[in-house]
C-alpha cells in the first residue's frame, strides 16, 4: 500500500482548467483510431471488464470498450449505472458479475479496466476474487494517499453518502491484489493527485506516467496503447512496459523529471 501523504493537496486550479485538453484527446482518438486498431498488440480472446468514473456510466467507457474489442477481447460493460461509488450491495453485485463473465467463457479469469474512482474499485474486487481476475490496469485512479487530495472528493461525498476518510473505506479501497497491476495516470492530471495513483511498486506491478488530462485518460491514443500492450501478454508470462524505442517518449518512469508538469502545476 502506498504510504500516507496527508501534504498532498489538490491538482491546481490551473490544471483542473486545463481539464478542457480532454477534447483534443478524444478527437486525437477518433484521428487514429483505424492506425491504433491495425498496430496494437492483439488479444488473445479472453473476458474484460471496464468500469468506469465517479458520476460516470458504461456510455463514458463505450469507445475505449470497442477499441478492446477490435483488437481482440471479449469486452463487458460494468451494468451497474452510474458510478456512485462502493454503495448498497454494488461490491457483491460487481462480484457476481465477474464470476459470471468468467464462468461464460469456461472458467477463463477477466481482466478488469478501471478509469478513476473505477479503477480503486476494479482493485478492490481483485483482492477479492484472485481466481477470477487476470489483471487490473486502472487510469488516473486513486489508490493511495490523502483522499481529499483530488478536486472530486466533494462529489464522492455527496453521491456516496460515504466520507472519504472513513477507515473503513480506505480499508476496502486500499489493499493491492496479487495478480498483474498497471497503474496508468499522468503527472497533469488536474482532478486526482497524481502522486495518489502511484502503485506499490512489486514483481508484477507497475506505474506508467502519460501526458494528458484526467477526462481524456479513457481516449487518450497512448493510454490506448499502452492497455492494448498490457493486455495482451500470455496469462503466467507478465512483465513490465518495455520503454525502449519509441515507447520512452510516451511512457515515462514517475521518479522521471517532467518539467512541463511542474512548470504548471506550480
Amino acid at each position: 500500500m502506498s504510504p500516507p501523504l496527508p501534504s498532498l493537496r489538490p491538482p491546481s486550479p490551473l490544471l483542473l482548467a486545463l481539464e478542457g485538453r480532454a477534447f483534443f484527446e478524444w478527437s486525437a482518438f477518433a484521428a487514429v483510431r483505424s492506425w491504433l486498431v491495425r498496430n496494437a498488440p492483439r488479444g488473445d480472446d479472453h473476458p474484460v471488464m471496464v468500469l468506469p468514473g465517479l458520476i460516470a456510466s458504461d456510455r463514458s467507457t463505450g469507445p475505449l470498450r470497442r477499441f478492446l474489442g477490435d483488437c481482440g477481447y471479449h469486452v463487458y460493460p460494468w451494468e451497474q449505472g452510474f458510478n456512485r461509488g462502493p454503495v448498497a450491495d454494488t461490491e457483491q453485485r460487481l462480484c457476481e458479475r465477474v464470476q459470471q463473465i468468467s464462468a461464460r467463457h469456461n472458467g477463463r479469469k477477466v481482466s478488469l479496466v478501471g478509469w478513476s474512482l473505477g479503477g480503486a474499485m476494479a482493485r478492490a474486487l481483485a483482492v477479492g476474487l484472485p481466481e477470477q481476475v487476470r489483471t487490473v490496469i486502472t487510469l488516473g485512479s486513486p489508490l493511495g494517499g490523502n483522499p481529499k487530495a483530488t478536486n472530486a472528493w466533494r462529489v464522492f461525498e455527496m453521491v456516496s453518502g460515504l466520507k472519504v476518510d472513513d477507515p473503513g473505506l480506505h480499508q476496502r479501497l486500499l489493499a493491492h491484489p496479487a495478480m498483474p497491476f498497471t497503474s496508468i495516470f499522468s503527472k497533469t492530471d488536474g482532478v486526482v493527485h497524481w502522486r495518489l495513483s502511484l502503485a506499490p511498486e512489486t514483481a508484477c506491478s507497475e506505474n506508467i506516467v502519460v501526458q494528458g488530462s484526467h477526462l481524456g485518460l479513457g481516449a487518450n491514443p497512448s493510454v490506448l496503447w499502452a492497455i492494448a500492450d498490457r493486455l495482451a501478454q500470455r496469462e503466467g508470462e507478465w512483465q513490465p512496459l518495455d520503454r525502449n524505442g519509441w515507447h520512452s517518449v510516451f511512457f515515462r518512469e514517475p521518479h522521471n523529471r517532467d518539467r512541463l508538469a511542474d512548470l504548471i502545476a506550480g
